[in-house]
């Protein structure tokens, strides 16, 4: 599997972002993102499925919306908050 397979926007190595409570709060670069959500249900043989044969969304999958935008590029670093 390659970055990018499940359609993830950032991919991140260091935190275990899956055990992070909803509302915590990501830094990365001058981006700030909060985490509204931990996985989420995956439907029977969706496309991730099909076309990797495996969907990580129900036990790896964060997802976070933007609360204050910016730029991120490959290699900054994050910090929790």
């Amino acid at each position: 599997m390659e970055h990018g397979d499940f359609g993830e926007n950032i991919v991140v190595t260091g935190i275990d972002l899956r055990n992070l409570p909803v509302g915590t709060r990501l830094r990365l670069s001058d981006t700030l993102l909060e985490v509204t959500q931990i996985g989420k249900v995956c439907h029977e043989h969706c496309q991730i499925y099909q076309r990797v044969g495996d969907c990580i969304m129900p036990r790896e999958g964060i997802f976070a919306k933007v609360i204050e935008a910016g730029t991120v590029e490959k290699g900054d670093s994050i910090d929790v908050i």
